[in-house]
């Protein structure tokens, strides 16, 4: 399995995953252009791409979604209240390539899929895991706390890619937001802090992950010093060494990440 990140933040959002005979997209919250751009920056052609798994309705993951499945002819997998919400917008897209997801698990080829709930400020946000042989892969961005039953979901992969929006300090204390689109983002239906983050990952270390993606960083609220500052300080707490027992890389919002490869 191949993975990249595309993009991610409040500006748009993708992955890219990769099986033997599969290629597909989580989310399309960049612009047609830029999926199509960064897709080449890593040699894929747009038209090879099967099928865009969606986590909710909001612009910054279904931004570029209509264009680029006409486009292309890609199916689009997406909870039916997400649907509800997003159908008018995304523009005319061809019935059979319309999927309803209903929380079950289901193949796109050879590439197992699973999704789970996430609480956001959505219709239904979901995150997904991955499955190629014994391999997974799993992500889970926008949500406002992190439950074990999402712990559980993450465990036993080999990369996560998992929010760390903020830290509370700095959004508090950002003169540019409003007290309630504060309060939007520190809710239970908002973005994840960096404190309960790096607390999920301590958890996440005893059920096999190796590699994670800090992910949907605030451009003001956020930098990647203080998202590895959280990891270090609670993974030490809890009696670990973040550099010998976790690969980190921190999600960009302007460029693509580095490709992952899983073996199985």
């Amino acid at each position: 399995m191949r993975i990249c990140v595309l993009g991610s933040g409040s500006k748009g959002n993708c992955t890219f995953v990769e099986g033997e005979n599969t290629r597909i997209l989580i989310d399309a919250g960049l612009t047609k252009a830029d999926i199509e751009s960064r897709l080449a920056l890593i040699g894929v052609n747009p038209d090879s791409i099967d099928s865009i798994l969606v986590t909710h309705e909001h612009s910054d993951h279904i931004k570029g979604l209509g264009a680029f499945a006409r486009a292309h002819g890609v199916k689009i997998f997406a909870h039916p209240d997400t649907w509800n919400e997003m159908d008018s917008k995304l523009g005319a897209i061809k019935s059979e390539n319309k999927i309803g997801i209903y929380n079950q698990d289901f193949y796109i080829n050879e590439l197992g899929i699973a999704n789970f709930d996430l609480s956001h400020d959505s219709r239904h946000c979901l995150g997904y895991s991955i499955y190629d042989g014994t391999k997974k892969f799993s992500i889970a961005t926008d949500l406002g706390f992190i439950t074990d039953s999402i712990i559980k979901n993450l465990a036993d992969s080999s990369l996560v890619v998992l929010e760390a929006n903020h830290d509370v300090n700095r959004l508090k204390l950002n003169p540019r937001y409003p007290i309630a689109l504060k309060n939007r983002i520190l809710s239970k239906y908002g973005h994840l802090n960096n404190q309960d983050s790096a607390e999920a990952v301590t958890k996440m270390l005893g059920y096999g992950i190796r590699g994670l993606i800090p992910a949907h960083l605030s451009e003001e609220n956020n930098t990647p010093e203080l998202v590895l500052e959280s990891l270090q300080k609670a993974i030490s707490q809890a009696g670990g060494n973040l550099a010998k027992e976790l690969h980190v890389e921190i999600a960009k919002q302007h460029q693509i990440g580095n490709i992952y490869r899983l073996k199985s």
